[in-house]
């Protein structure tokens, strides 16, 4: 019964049902899900009641990284194959038994169950949850599919803001006890598991004839680098196109990712010799800034794509990346207000490439396969998850040890940063319509060669 419930078939749209109820549903899940980026609220409980190094404390996050990448790329087809409302219901169950597992891990001093929870377990949640509904958005709004992706991954990087007040508010001030976090991890999974299950009922796919009223699919796109035939993920995987833009994600969420985990301690460091230091408080202002601007960014970046074409948009976010990583090299700790804004414009870049890569797939490649390519390209995520924050602080700590303070801790990595960003831009650029070789056969129409967008 449940597997009736769950199969694809059971969730095609009526005539008349509104796409615009998608969004809500794949929010229920984002916004769930984005608690990721709040995982910083537990660290110091963790390690005050179990005795952990801030290392320790980390595993969790960087594990959960890593398996949503891996889940996203090895669960890709059967999300295809299965629906939006089986991927979420997987995801909902990993996600919160996740939450469960850790709690008893945390009851019983059993950290491994923590890892193993919140990092294994529900990393496999982050990953199927994260593609659940990214394909059936884009069959919805073939009118608009960057803006349709941006509402969705824009609750993912929104869910920060919601977590962590909460998660806060719940393990209250130290000193902490082992039963306050434990019945916080309970109460996590099981809110979550609610909350979930509210796209899983919601959900719906468009039946095979249906298109949004008045439009009409286009043979011809202007200069607009979009194809109307198909690729299967099989053969996406041997593109050159793909591989760029695996380079393209992984160097931009390298470089956004690599401020994002040190932003509280880095603008603290930065300012800390100047007349007007930052204290805490407005340190973690900077940080709730932060994680405005990169949700922000997923829908306001990836709905102007729409407009301009998913390869300007990248142009966007790797050219002027890359001379906002120099304008804080160069001007250092001069001014607050220049340091916070290339902060934030890079982290709205950040998010607008997550939540834009979707559609760039769809245009390269269709509509037939585009979650499981998604699923793939997310690999780049697991890396730079790791390679962003291991640049910043390994690079800070061999520059403290050297006795250097401030913005030199840092100088070093901005550096890199603009490199791979530039790397990331030229790969961008040797992006081409895929070549008809690796069409389905059947598929109609042939990519409009340009390198205008």
């Amino acid at each position: 019964m449940a597997v009736g419930f769950l199969d694809r078939s059971r969730i095609v749209a009526p005539p008349g049902w509104s796409r615009w109820l998608v969004p809500p549903a794949a929010l229920a899940v984002h916004l769930s899900i984005g608690q990721a980026y709040a995982w910083s609220v537990f660290k110091p409980p963790l390690e005050k009641t179990l005795g952990l190094t801030g290392t320790q404390s980390a595993l969790p996050f960087q594990l959960g990284i890593v398996m949503l990448g891996l889940s996203a790329a090895f669960g890709g087809t059967l999300v295809e194959r299965n629906g939006p409302r089986w991927a979420m219901f997987v995801s909902m169950v990993c996600f919160s038994s996740g939450f469960l597992l850790s709690a008893l891990g945390v009851a019983t001093s059993q950290y491994w169950l923590v890892v193993l929870g919140w990092g294994g377990i529900g990393g496999i949640g982050l990953g199927i949850g994260y593609i659940s509904p990214v394909s059936t958005l884009i069959k919805w709004f073939p009118d608009r599919p960057g803006m349709a992706t941006g509402i969705a991954i824009m609750g993912f990087g929104g869910g920060a803001l919601i977590a962590s007040p909460w998660s806060a508010q719940m393990l209250g001030a130290a000193p902490w006890s082992i039963g306050t976090v434990a019945t916080a991890f309970l109460v996590h999974g099981l809110v979550y598991a609610v909350f979930m299950s509210l796209g899983i009922l919601l959900v719906r796919v468009p039946a095979d004839d249906w298109k949004p009223q008045g439009w009409e699919p286009k043979t011809e796109h202007g200069n607009a680098m979009i194809t109307t035939a198909n690729v299967s993920a099989r053969n996406a995987i041997r593109t050159p196109q793909f591989w760029c833009l695996w380079v393209v994600l992984c160097f931009n969420v390298t470089a956004g990712i690599g401020i994002l985990e040190k932003a509280s301690p880095m603008i603290a460091d930065f300012f800390r010799e100047t007349p007007t230091p930052v204290g805490t408080a407005a340190a973690a202002g900077f940080v709730a800034l932060l994680s405005l601007t990169n949700m922000l960014g997923r829908f306001v970046w990836s709905s102007t794509s729409d407009l301009v074409g998913r390869k300007n948009i990248y142009r966007l976010y790797l050219g002027a990346g890359a001379l906002l990583y120099l304008v804080i090299a160069l001007t250092t700790n001069a001014s607050k207000l220049v340091f916070v804004l290339c902060a934030m414009l890079i982290l709205s870049f950040y998010g607008g490439g997550f939540a834009t890569v979707p559609a760039y797939l769809k245009d390269l490649f269709g509509t037939y396969q585009v979650g499981a390519i998604h699923g793939r390209l997310l690999t780049a995520w697991s890396m730079a998850g790791v390679l962003g924050p291991l640049i910043v602080n390994a690079i800070a700590d061999s520059q403290q040890a050297a006795g250097k303070v401030g913005p030199d801790l840092y100088t070093t990595s901005l550096f890199i940063m603009i490199g791979l960003l530039v790397v990331g831009f030229v790969a961008n650029e040797l992006v081409r319509p895929v070549n008809p070789k690796f069409h389905e056969p059947g598929s109609t129409g042939a990519a409009v060669r340009s390198e205008t967008r």
